[in-house]
């Protein structure tokens, strides 16, 4: 009888468009030693003011080792009262060597997620340390009164052979506003979805949509959603599920490999955002990771949707609810949303309408040759397509005239995913391009503005698992992750700003998992090489190159400047 079918990691300002200015900024690099197993990445520090500020610690070197929240009192900074030109979150984790899996991390304040990431997994003879930021200039609003929040990030210690605790430092950082460095218009109001306190909320079959209901200012004149959705248990890898009349048969998670994020307002279609194929530090094969992790791993960015059609509904005075859902989800996603509001101040109640909406759910088509017998033996391929064209548009009536918002929206998403299964054997490969492309035009009296925002997620994996006459495994991995995003302003049809950012992950790994009465356990692995190549770029000058190369699980190469041209 076939048995060995089951995949082991499903268990475990006007400007040139470049200017031959551009330069290194060299505050965005973070100091980096080769030689080093230590988790690190090639992401750049974010920017900072040369003006006065001021830190407010909310937890210092706080242990998880239950699944507890750790709560902390937030008070504005007396000497950073504002305006902020700029308020960064940081974070430094450490975890014990040792076992442990990679755990989920989340920071809340007033409820409004201001962190979401994992954690590295241990090494077995130090103490592994990394270091995340993340600039919430925009939710500045926040912080303006005093605040409780907490830290979560459950943990299980001294159960099932797990003995390594997992410790965080959390800070916001506050720096003032000058003539050189004015503080941008922060949103208004930012409102956490869900507002219940109980943190993110878990999507899938049962539980499909996220929904929260809000009574807001009769003068919306912008809004939008940023929001995350990261894939939990049996779909963690949900780029590799498969049509569920093969997925039971070969023990994998069904509904396809097709996710995405449907947000709603009232019920009705309001906009998507893309699920990134991420890949946690314990995920596929764990010697992929060290000590470089996937793109995004240790710091999940969210999505921000434009709901700023909807901004003369949202101003009615009525009751309205924000929904999100993740198409296809199985089991589960943990998701979390921020509702951000901009109001007119120089007019108490605006008008307006929804003009168009063609933005309609999925319909993602399925090509599916991959067949087994009742032994799940057996293989083939599969094909998931999925294409939308879409246009929503809206007008407001304010203070400074009518404001019309046009928002024409473009998603492509293909995953191409070739099945083998045998006696001894298990393996799936997928190539997979998810796109997501949106121009938003807005009117305001004679001038006619836009901003197109470019997001793609191009993805490879492969692997392969053998089982050994000795009752070992031995599995063969490549993975390939990239993250592309473009932005581009124009006035009147003629550029005003452009950037754009690639930041890419490349692992290879041979490992053997070892077999004991209470499963496997991660052996030697050999031919383990990863590199990160991380180059932003954008008109007004800036560039940020940095590329990372690690053999045998060290850190060998660290290679600065070298994607930037005009040095």
């Amino acid at each position: 009888m076939h048995t060995f079918r089951v995949p082991l990691f499903a268990v475990l300002a006007i400007a040139n468009i470049l200017p031959l200015s551009a330069q290194h900024n060299s505050s965005l690099y973070s100091p980096i030693t080769t030689g080093t197993s230590l988790e690190v990445t090639a992401d750049p520090l974010v920017s900072r003011p040369h003006t006065k500020h001021c830190e407010v610690t909310l937890l210092t070197n706080q242990a998880f080792a239950d699944f507890s929240n750790k709560n902390f009192n937030f008070t504005p900074p007396e000497d950073c009262r504002g305006p902020w030109a700029k308020v960064i979150f940081t974070a430094d984790f450490s975890i014990q060597p040792g076992v442990q899996f990679d755990r989920t991390g989340l920071v809340f304040l007033g409820n409004v997620n201001i962190y979401f990431g994992t954690t590295a997994e241990p090494l077995q003879n130090q103490t592994d340390t990394w270091h995340v930021e993340r600039d919430l200039t925009d939710y500045s609003s926040l912080f303006r009164t005093p605040q409780t929040g907490y830290a979560s990030l459950g943990n299980i210690v001294g159960e099932d052979g797990l003995t390594a605790i997992i410790f965080g430092s959390f800070k916001l950082e506050f720096y003032q506003a000058d003539f050189v460095n004015p503080a941008p218009r922060p949103a208004d109001l930012v409102l956490p979805l869900p507002d219940n306190g109980n943190g993110s909320v878990a999507l899938n079959d049962a539980s499909p949509e996220l929904t929260q209901t809000f009574t807001l200012p009769t003068n919306v004149e912008s809004a939008y959603l940023d929001v995350l959705a990261q894939s939990q248990n049996e779909e963690e890898q949900w780029f590799l599920c498969l049509p569920n009349n093969v997925a039971s048969e070969l023990g994998v998670c069904g509904n396809t490999d097709f996710r995405q994020v449907n947000i709603s307002i009232d019920g009705k279609p309001a906009g998507v955002a893309p699920v990134f194929p991420w890949i946690y530090t314990g995920g596929v094969d764990p010697g992929l990771w060290i000590p470089i992790p996937g793109v995004q791993t240790l710091n999940l960015l969210p999505y921000r949707v434009d709901l700023t059609p909807f901004a003369g509904i949202l101003s009615n005075g009525q009751t309205h609810t924000i929904g999100v859902t993740v198409y296809n989800a199985f089991e589960y996603f943990s998701t979390v949303a921020t509702l951000l509001v901009y109001q007119d101040h120089g007019r108490s109640q605006i008008t307006g309408a929804v003009t168009e909406d063609t933005l309609a759910d999925p319909n993602p088509a399925v090509v599916n040759n991959v067949s087994v017998n009742s032994s799940g033996i057996g293989g083939g391929s599969v094909t998931v397509t999925s294409a939308q064209n879409f246009t929503i548009a809206g007008y407001v009536d304010t203070s400074h005239g009518r404001v019309s918002t046009k928002v024409d929206g473009k998603t492509n998403f293909s995953n191409t995913q070739t099945v083998t299964s045998t006696a001894t054997t298990f393996g799936q490969s997928v190539l997979q391009t998810s796109t997501v492309v949106e121009k938003t035009t807005t009117q305001e009296g004679i001038l006619s503005t836009t901003k197109e925002n470019d997001v793609s997620y191009p993805f490879t994996i492969s692997y392969l698992e053998t089982l050994e006459s000795n009752g070992n495994i031995g599995q063969v991995t490549t993975v390939d992750q990239k993250f592309q995003r473009s932005e581009t302003d124009t006035l009147e049809g003629f550029p005003i700003f452009h950037s754009g950012v690639s930041n890419e992950v490349s692992s290879g790994d041979t490992a053997t998992f070892v077999a004991s009465p209470t499963g496997f356990s991660l052996g030697p692995n050999s031919g383990q090489s990863s590199k990160q190549t991380y180059v932003y770029k954008d008109s007004l000058g800036i560039c940020y190159s940095r590329q990372l190369a690690a053999s045998d699980n060290v850190l060998n190469t660290v290679t600065d400047g070298q994607g930037c041209p005009y040095p």
